[in-house]
C-alpha cells in the first residue's frame, strides 16, 4: 500500500513541477524586461548553434567623382556562428518514509502543490544562476570595454553605473535591465535615503530607480567576489543578453527500500537546460559538452563573436562592498 502510494505520488508530482515553472518564467520575464528570458522552448543535441551575417559598415568607403574609376577592394559578407550549451542538472536523493505519508493519508493536493512548488524554484534559482554566472565571465573577459571598476574608490553608485553604460556610447539605450545582489541593492537605497540623489524623489517619497532600467535584485554567488576587500558586480544587460532553453526532459525516480525498521524511500530527479548569450559563442572545443559550474563560469570558454561590443549582452559594474 505504501509503495503504491509513492508511486502514483511520482506520477503526478513532475507534472505539477513543470506546470508551476512554466508560470514562474512568465513572471520572471516579464519582471528582467527579458534581459534574461527563461523560456520553454526545446533545446536538442549538446550544443545549439546560430548563424548570423557579420556587420558589413567595414565596406563603406568615400569616393572622389573626379578621381579615375581604379577597382575597389571587395569585402566578403561573411557569417558567424554562435552556440549555446545543454546543461546537466539533478536532486537527491532526497530520503523520506513513505509511513509518514500514510499515516497522514498522504499524498493530498497540498502536499503536491508544495513539492512541486519547491522542485520549480529550485529550477529557476538554478538556471538563474547559472545564467548570471556566466555572464558575469563572459562580460568580465572583455576587460575594460566592458567593465568599469570603482571598487579602489567607491562602493556600489549611480555614478559607476553610468560609466558602465557609457561603455556602450550611443547604444547605451539598449541596456533595459540591472541585475544587483540585495547588499548592492541596499547601498543604492542607502544613497537615496541621505537624499544625495536628488533624481528619485517623488511626492516626497525618495524611489528606488536605477538610470531608469528594470531592476533583478538576486543573491547569485557570481554578482560576489570574495577577496580583501570584497567586491560586488552589478549587471547592466541588453534585451536577450542570455537565454536559457528548456532541455525536455525532467526524470524522477522513487526507490523504496527494506532492511530498517522502518521502510524508507529515496526521490531522484535528473533535467536539463540550455543556455546561449548574447554575442558570445560557448567555445565547443575548451568548455566541452556538459559543462560543469566552474567551466560555464570561465570567461575564456564564452568567445565574443559580436563585431562590435555593442551587439553583446552588457556591461558590468564592480564596486567596494564596503567604503574604501
Amino acid at each position: 500500500m505504501a509503495l503504491s502510494q509513492m508511486q502514483v505520488f511520482n506520477q503526478y508530482i513532475m507534472p505539477a513541477t513543470i506546470e508551476t515553472l512554466g508560470q514562474m518564467v512568465e513572471k520572471f520575464n516579464e519582471a528582467s524586461n527579458g534581459t534574461i528570458r527563461l523560456t520553454t522552448e526545446g533545446f536538442d543535441g549538446d550544443f545549439m548553434q546560430q548563424s548570423f551575417f557579420a556587420a558589413i559598415h567595414s565596406a563603406q568607403r568615400r569616393v572622389d567623382r573626379y578621381a579615375s574609376n581604379d577597382a575597389a577592394t571587395p569585402t566578403d559578407l561573411t557569417q558567424l556562428k554562435q552556440s549555446g550549451v545543454k546543461i546537466a542538472g539533478g536532486f537527491g536523493p532526497i530520503r523520506f518514509e513513505p509511513g509518514q505519508l500514510t499515516w497522514l493519508n498522504k499524498p493530498t493536493a497540498e502536499g503536491i502543490e508544495v513539492a512541486s512548488r519547491n522542485f520549480a524554484e529550485a529550477m529557476l534559482r538554478d538556471q538563474l544562476n547559472t545564467a548570471v554566472a556566466a555572464l558575469t565571465a563572459a562580460i568580465t573577459a572583455q576587460g575594460a570595454a566592458t567593465v568599469v571598476d570603482v571598487s579602489a574608490s567607491s562602493v556600489m553608485s549611480y555614478a559607476g553605473m553610468n560609466s558602465a553604460h557609457a561603455l556602450f556610447g550611443d547604444r547605451s539605450t539598449d541596456l533595459v535591465g540591472t541585475v544587483i545582489n540585495g547588499a548592492a541593492y541596499h547601498q543604492l537605497i542607502g544613497a537615496n535615503l541621505t537624499n544625495a540623489e536628488r533624481l528619485y524623489q517623488s511626492q516626497g517619497v525618495l524611489i528606488v530607480d536605477i538610470l531608469g532600467k528594470a531592476v533583478v535584485v538576486t543573491d547569485a554567488p557570481s554578482l560576489s567576489l570574495a577577496g580583501s576587500p570584497a567586491k560586488y558586480r552589478a549587471l547592466s544587460l541588453c534585451e536577450g543578453a542570455a537565454v536559457v532553453y528548456d532541455g525536455g526532459d525532467v526524470i524522477s525516480n522513487i526507490e523504496t527500500t527494506n532492511g530498517k525498521q522502518r521502510i524508507e524511500t529515496t526521490m531522484q530527479v535528473d533535467y536539463t537546460f540550455g543556455l546561449a548569450l548574447k554575442g558570445y559563442t560557448w567555445d565547443e572545443t575548451n568548455g566541452g559538452k556538459s559543462p560543469t559550474d566552474a567551466e560555464l563560469a570561465t570567461g575564456s570558454n564564452w568567445d565574443k563573436v559580436a563585431t562590435d561590443i555593442k551587439h553583446t549582452a552588457g556591461v558590468l559594474t564592480l564596486a567596494a562592498q564596503v567604503a574604501p
